[in-house]
């Protein structure tokens, strides 16, 4: 049978509009993760995340804050000095700014070691009036414990976790923040999280922060993190 040259023409117009049929449905297969949201116009990506609380009731004192962004207790490690808790993955957050075209550095821990890598923005959006989010920058959301004054503005920094070897007989390595369940450390107590701040070791003694009542809602509030790529 002879197929003329419209025929031709239609059968590949039909085989080129199953291909692009089929783009939306992979990307559809491969949403983000429940709890985050990558806005690669604005650069940001949004973790939902609530208004931890400062005391835990397996603790006898409330410890001065460390961390920004960790898993709720128990199974966050720094569950007792955040100021937000969310359930994301910290790897899901990692993938999510590579996504927006960043490339982690390497984190720091310890004395005399400094975070690298590219420098991002942190926010905090609360809930506003009218249902309109209130955006204040991360370091608003902080003071130091002594004198009350509001966190100056502070470097932050994409550096990826480290990876570890959960079994010693296999091996196998995990990105280790996914074990912590912490995502953004303000000292490099840990290397094990996403993002950290510029400050040192030799800051931490001198910085005892607590979280700032005059801006945040009480524990237990929904909220967002964002984070800005600029």
């Amino acid at each position: 049978m002879t197929v003329s040259p419209a025929s031709h023409a239609a059968l590949a117009w039909l085989a080129l509009s199953a291909v692009l049929v089929a783009v939306p449905r992979l990307q559809a297969q491969t949403p983000a993760p429940a709890g985050l949201k990558i806005d690669k116009e604005k650069k940001t990506v949004t973790v939902d995340c609530r208004i931890a609380p400062r005391k835990l009731p397996n603790l006898s004192e409330v410890y001065p804050i460390e961390v920004i962004a960790a898993w709720p207790a128990p199974k966050g490690q720094k569950a007792h000095e955040t100021v937000v808790t969310t359930e994301v993955k910290p790897s899901d957050l990692h993938q999510a700014l590579v996504s927006l075209g960043l490339k982690p550095g390497k984190p720091a821990k310890g004395e005399g070691a400094a975070a690298a890598g590219p420098e991002v923005k942190l926010f905090l959006d609360l809930p506003g009036p009218g249902g309109i989010a209130k955006r204040l920058p991360i370091e608003r959301a902080l003071v130091d414990k002594k004198t009350g004054k509001t966190m100056p503005a502070l470097k932050w920094i994409f550096t990826g976790s480290v990876e570890k070897q959960p079994d010693p007989a296999k091996p196998e390595k995990i990105y280790a923040a996914d074990a912590t369940g912490t995502f953004i450390a303000i000292f490099p107590v840990t290397d094990e999280c996403v993002l950290q701040s510029s400050l040192t070791m030799k800051d931490e003694p001198l910085i005892k922060l607590d979280t700032n009542v005059k801006t945040l809602p009480e524990a237990g509030v929904a909220a967002q993190l964002v984070v800005v790529v600029p």
